[in-house]
């Protein structure tokens, strides 16, 4: 069998429509033939600084024509890639480049001063996006290279927070995410050789990517949006008629927070398919996706990092299935189970476990969370928890953790705790998620002074926390307290917090 590698049908694309376009960005357009030349280009490259199958490379750039072909080139390469999120600080990327024992990062000039060269341990080279790879002249970059790995190989490790704060690298295989694109085109019915994407979420994250890549690897066209403007993307969706986007929610809070003339303006599209993700699409929400796109197009999709996509809600039952995640994905298999793992009855609540072809490998060094995760015989859970009615169709009820998702990015309390318990005079600090029309949730935190009679204030932990933290994990509001509430076991009871604040939300 040949392998099921990121490239295989990307270079098939290329041998069938070299002077397609293949990716658009402005007035930048790549055909097959360039961007297989490119990839070319990044493999040759990395064997050029002696770098061997089994290193780890890192990638830190916002959305770019280059994003695609460094990750493709690196994966030929058999160097698995972690996508570093450009909104990081500099202590949070240099983080996740020692955590992953990158040799070697590829950089977006906009991205330069977030990289400190000497916090990063394990870094030996920098490689510049700005316009060429520097292959020596002898490099064949129009023949194939010899391509290292196999589909089993990881290919990319996008970071994750793990529940105490600490980012995990999830470790993704070339099988996994490919067969993950199959699924997808049967799925949405956009994926094709004749697709049009409009590609808008970061790639920097596993959906943002997979969405862009998927309709290459089937000899599609996608054009990348490099920032996200509301008003922009519906005039693109207006005047180039895409088939296929992918938005988070805060995405379409933005769309319908447009005056009413730019969007009577830009009605009309050609989209065969509108897909979200990330967090939950309000019902509300649902209703003026439907009413201002047109019926039949909305997807909404359920998953993870490490799951891949779980479930789907298909167009026609938007309106019908209420705060509903739908049902499993193609080549997945759920079940809900109780605290003792058994499976529970339709209407009841259980932990939400998946299994299907397209999950992660593991956690990159982390054994014991891997573990805690992947059970031995395929099954994952990630801590949700859900039910299931008695079609099949699956509700997310709660999360057992305590991960915050505002904006569609996921956030994870403990770091930002840790933050803030750093101050001198915070005693103990506890943060949530509270519910937000724009964000979905934004991010609220407890304090307690140390001493209840000190004149400290928010601004005091603002300051603290812009020095400390990326801008989506401050805190939007912070509020002083007495104390946290506990359970006997001295447990924090963040629900005794969050419900009152969702309410007064």
């Amino acid at each position: 069998m040949q392998p099921l590698t990121l490239t295989s049908g990307l270079r098939t694309a290329a041998m069938r429509s070299p002077e397609k376009t293949a990716l658009l960005q402005g007035q930048r357009r790549l055909t097959y033939a360039q961007l297989l030349n490119r990839i070319n280009q990044v493999v040759y490259r990395v064997r050029d600084l002696d770098l061997a199958r089994g290193d780890h490379a890192a990638l830190l750039a916002p959305n770019c024509l280059e994003y695609i072909e460094v990750v493709a080139g690196l994966s030929d390469a058999g160097l698995p890639v972690a996508t570093v999120n450009y909104r990081l600080n500099r202590s949070e990327v240099s983080q996740i480049i020692n955590d992953c024992q990158a040799r070697v990062l590829f950089v977006h000039p906009d991205c330069l001063a977030l990289v400190d060269r000497s916090a990063c341990a394990t870094l030996r080279e920098l490689v510049v996006l700005d316009g060429d790879y520097n292959v020596a002249a002898d490099m064949p970059c129009t023949t194939p290279p010899r391509l290292a790995g196999d589909e089993c190989s990881v290919f990319s490790i996008p970071y994750t927070s793990g529940t105490t704060g600490a980012p995990k690298g999830v470790m993704l295989s070339h099988r996994a995410r490919t067969l993950t694109f199959f699924a997808m085109a049967v799925e949405y019915g956009c994926f094709n050789s004749r697709c049009h994407f409009l590609a808008v979420a970061p790639l920097c994250h596993g959906a943002g990517f997979a969405f862009a890549y998927a309709p290459l690897f089937f000899g599609g066209s996608v054009e990348i949006v490099p920032r996200f403007d509301a008003g922009e993307i519906l005039s693109t969706l207006h005047t180039r008629r895409h088939d296929g986007i992918f938005l988070v929610p805060t995405h379409f809070e933005a769309i319908f927070s447009l005056p009413q003339a730019s969007l009577e303006k830009f009605a009309g599209h050609g989209l065969k398919a509108i897909i979200s993700n990330a967090s939950a699409l309000p019902q509300p929400m649902k209703e003026k996706i439907i009413a201002y796109f047109g019926a039949g197009l909305l997807h909404e999709t359920y998953g993870s990092t490490e799951g891949g996509i779980v479930t789907n809600l298909p167009p026609d039952k938007q309106l019908s299935k209420i705060n509903c995640v739908g049902l499993p994905f193609h080549g997945t298999e759920i079940e809900l189970r109780n605290e003792a793992g058994e499976p529970v009855q339709a209407g009841e609540p259980g932990e939400l476990f998946s299994r299907n072809l397209s999950s992660f490998s593991a956690y990159w060094n982390r054994p014991d969370e891997t573990a805690e995760t992947l059970q031995s015989d395929g099954w994952i859970s990630v801590g949700d928890i859900a039910m299931c009615d008695e079609e099949g169709y699956i509700y997310i009820i709660d999360r057992k953790k305590d991960m915050i998702i505002s904006g569609g990015i996921n956030i994870y309390p403990r770091q930002i705790e840790a933050v803030i318990e750093a101050i001198e005079w915070v005693k103990e600090v506890a943060v949530v998620g509270v519910r937000d029309s724009r964000w979905g949730e934004a991010i609220k935190a407890f304090v307690v002074k140390r001493d209840p009679l000190a004149t400290h204030g928010e601004q005091e932990v603002f300051e603290h926390c812009t020095r400390h933290l990326a801008g989506f994990k401050q805190p939007r509001a912070v509020e002083f307290i007495d104390s946290l509430p506990r359970n006997a076991g001295g447990k924090l009871l963040r629900r005794q917090l969050k419900a009152p604040a969702d309410a007064h939300a």
